[in-house]
């Protein structure tokens, strides 16, 4: 019988172990978080500097109620006011954010909320990020569909009535090339009205081509904006770098992209910087590209495969709930994407509120659509799954709920002349 070990709050086979101890001995592994390695494309811009120099002034701690009720009777949220907003200060006034928020949302958006779906096309990585369930240390059954098997799952997919789909991948060129992600985008065109992409960060000559064969969108998340926190939470990999992953929405705008979305990962490190970071990454990008349509997500950590243990740090619902809030009430027009990590009791509530969009018929395994959609998924043919989500419901079953609370689901509003 196979022994596993226990490492970093993770099971390891003893392959996965030997091949943890070779790469944390090569001194590639000791390079500065700060460092490109070869190939990255170095851009010139003033964002990451406004971002970072707001986030680390930022003591949320001085704020008080008075600031908080200034801010909301503000027309125009400033990034001052915004600071109250996210602050400890703003708790004891959700219900009054939560009705500018709604407001906020009513007069940009009506009553609509969009949904799409994930399709994750292979799990292989070659990061060591220590919270992540693809990490290349976690033994899990490793997958990477075909262009056959994709257009398979995106038929599924289709027939369920989605007309928005989010391709995924696992960071690693290696075993996911542009080129195949290029094709997988070619075939998503095919099936769907809307097609984005949550991969690997690369160049802008990149990020045009993945949009001249038919990708939207390019969502990445920043994981943290703590740079310190970041080091230590990415061991090893291209995703260690912690600039090239800062500009990578900037560049897919110079590519071409219609769209793009800014996200930390709520529970890494001190919630509310990193909340500020990702609404002022959103606000300066928007400054300077004012074509560019800008989304938020506001995910929190998940528990992943051999590791149960993985929570947020700090952030409950109501603290969430505040965030979203905030984002809406500051950046009135920007999409706000609310992911099937939450429950669907929250879901259903936050779209009232702040939020513009969400998952359905959600999996985060590799080629289990079919399976899942139709109930004959054959035992070893799917890959494993990158977190536990919180809220399954399918398609049709999050239409008809969102239908139910008086709201309009959009499945896609974009002509194409």
């Amino acid at each position: 019988m196979e022994r596993n070990f226990f490492v970093d709050g993770a099971h390891l086979s003893k392959e996965a172990l030997e091949k943890k101890h070779r790469l944390e001995n090569d001194p590639s592994s000791r390079k500065s978080h700060m460092e490109y390695l070869p190939g990255m494309e170095q851009i010139e811009s003033d964002i990451c500097a406004s971002v970072m120099t707001q986030m680390r002034s930022y003591d949320y701690a001085r704020y008080t109620a008075d600031d908080v009720i200034a801010a909301l009777g503000h027309d125009v949220c400033s990034i001052e006011d915004v600071k109250a907003l996210l602050s400890p200060a703003a708790e004891p006034f959700l219900e009054e954010m939560a009705q500018r928020a709604s407001r906020e949302t009513g007069r940009q958006f009506g009553n609509t909320v969009y949904l799409f779906t994930p399709l994750y096309l292979a799990n292989y990585c070659e990061n060591y990020c220590v919270y992540c369930g693809f990490n290349c240390y976690n033994d899990i059954p490793r997958k990477k569909l075909s262009m056959e098997q994709i257009e398979r799952e995106m038929k599924v997919i289709a027939g369920s009535g989605m007309e928005e789909i989010l391709l995924l991948t696992g960071e690693s060129r290696s075993q996911s090339d542009v080129a195949y992600i290029g094709e997988a985008c070619r075939l998503a065109r095919r099936h769907f009205r809307m097609v984005g992409l949550e991969i690997y960060p690369v160049n802008t000559d990149e990020y045009r081509y993945l949009h001249e064969c038919g990708a939207d969108y390019v969502t990445v998340f920043m994981e943290t904006y703590d740079t310190d926190r970041y080091e230590a939470l990415h061991l090893l990999g291209h995703k260690r770098v912690w600039p090239y992953r800062f500009d990578a929405q900037e560049r897919a705008l110079r590519g071409g992209m219609r769209g793009v979305a800014c996200s930390a990962l709520l529970g890494l490190s001190d919630f509310r910087k990193d909340a500020l970071a990702s609404a002022l990454h959103a606000y300066f990008l928007q400054r300077k590209y004012p074509h560019a349509e800008l989304s938020l997500s506001c995910p929190r950590l998940r528990p992943i495969l051999n590791n149960r243990s993985i929570r947020p740090l700090d952030v409950n619902e109501a603290k969430l709930c505040q965030i979203l809030c905030a984002y809406r009430i500051f950046l009135p027009f920007v999409g706000i994407t609310v992911s099937s990590r939450e429950s669907g009791r929250f879901r259903n509530g936050i779209v009232k509120i702040a939020a513009t969009k969400v998952s359905a018929g959600v999996s985060t395994g590799i080629g289990d659509h079919e399976g899942k959609y139709s109930g004959t998924a054959a035992e070893g043919t799917t890959g494993g799954e990158q977190f536990e989500i919180d809220d399954s419901r399918s398609l049709g079953k999050m239409y008809r709920d969102i239908a139910k609370e008086g709201l309009q689901p959009v499945l896609n509003d974009y002509v194409y002349v």
